[in-house]
């Protein structure tokens, strides 16, 4: 089968674009030829009002792509297009592109961009659902993208025009969804329920189970107040040097764990550092720590842990919990709160027994459901529903895209 992956990379490499990699060398591996469309926003010039505006209007519609896809399928005999990132280099035109030479759509939903002007959910600090069914009005009175309200605007008016044009809805055969709490929110907010799928993210190969001796806890991700760094500062500083973390990662808030090192001997900062030297860390490590104050997609890191078999502490939002199996695979801590962080850190420390059996069950459930091999299967399955979906619409229920996407 010939697949068209197609990506607009962010600024800063993240797990989506590890995701991007990693199912495209399963894909090779399992001689499918995979054609590659990519964007990247490093092209992006340096930011200001003017071009935040400009960056979110390139999200409505891209002619550039839509041509240069249109060729890549012809060229390359396309039988699938799965698209993970389109905004804001790409565009909704991709899936029109796809539409006028009748090859299938498929949407990895990463972030929850169709939902929301900022992607994530979240504004003063913690979960928002103001836009989540509604107008993306709300994104735009408080500019919750980028801080400006010209460039929310922007992305709300390419969200609104999209979906009274109904290309979510006629133009992309099947989602994937990271997770049934995912799911719920998309399709409470308006996708067809029978072309949304969960399929988790994998890790690929198997790193194998660590001996976990080296005594500290783990943070591993971007240094951001979505994160919930501050709090982890927080919460660690409560712990008065009682459990050693190690944290690895970058960000705006690099700063502030530089200074926390340096008052805090119990916390050592590792830098943003290779896959390969994460892994280490992890099967090294005694739990995970992720106090994330934003409803995460599906984490890598989490399914990176349980690979190595580690547990992990987290946020009780409900798109952590259902990771860890409610509890079965690691432990919660109200979200936001360094006290109650602090406090389940504290036992979990101390209860070396019940860390063992869950990091068990953490390697247990990467095996039974987070493999690569397992991944490859269900993503198979999405590819043919997408395809005989196609097969099976009429001109009537699709009607065939014109190059103005109107």
């Amino acid at each position: 089968m010939n697949i068209l992956l197609v990506h607009n990379h962010y600024k800063w490499k993240g797990g989506e674009d590890a995701v991007v990699d990693a199912e495209a060398a399963l894909l090779e591996r399992h001689r499918h030829t995979v054609v590659r469309y990519e964007a990247s926003n490093k092209v992006i010039g340096a930011e200001s009002v003017g071009s935040r505006v400009q960056i979110a209007m390139r999200g409505f519609w891209n002619q550039q792509c839509y041509r240069e896809l249109r060729g890549l399928i012809r060229r390359h005999q396309i039988a699938v297009m799965h698209c993970h990132n389109t905004f804001p280099l790409v565009s909704p035109a991709a899936y029109y592109a796809a539409a006028a030479e009748h090859v299938p759509v498929v949407q990895t939903l990463h972030n929850y961009r169709l939902l929301c002007v900022n992607a994530q959910l979240f504004r003063n600090g913690g979960p928002c659902e103001a836009c989540v069914g509604h107008s993306p009005l709300r994104g735009v009175v408080h500019a919750c993208y980028r801080g400006s309200h010209l460039a929310s605007a922007a992305v709300a008016a390419m969200l609104v025009a999209h979906r009274l044009a109904g290309t979510w809805r006629r133009h992309v055969d099947r989602y994937i969804v990271l997770s049934e709490f995912a799911r719920t929110l998309f399709v409470g907010a308006g996708l067809p329920a029978d072309r949304v799928t969960v399929k988790p993210n994998f890790v690929d190969p198997d790193p194998g189970i660590g001996d976990h001796a080296g005594e500290y806890a783990l943070f591993v991700g971007r240094l951001a107040l979505e994160k919930g760094v501050a709090v982890l500062i927080e919460a660690w500083q409560q712990l008065a040097g009682t459990v050693p973390l190690r944290i690895v990662g970058d960000g705006p808030l690099r700063s502030l764990v530089e200074g926390a090192c340096r008052e805090n001997p119990a916390i050592t900062y590792v830098g943003l550092r290779p896959a390969a030297d994460v892994l280490e860390l992890m099967k090294n490590a005694t739990f995970l720590v992720l106090p994330s104050l934003w409803y995460e997609g599906f984490p890598l890191v989490v399914i990176e842990a349980f690979s190595t078999g580690l547990p992990a502490v987290v946020s009780d939002h409900e798109s952590l919990t259902e990771i860890i199996g409610g509890g079965d695979l690691g432990w919660r801590a109200k979200s936001g709160s360094a006290e109650a962080l602090a406090a389940v850190v504290r036992k979990t420390w101390h209860s070396r027994a019940e860390v063992a059996t869950r990091g068990l069950a953490a390697r247990e459930a990467f095996l039974g459901k987070y493999s690569a091999a397992i991944n490859y299967v269900s993503l198979m399955g999405i590819y043919e529903a997408a395809r005989q979906l196609t097969a099976t619409t009429t001109t009537s229920h699709r009607p065939a895209a014109s190059r103005s996407g109107h």
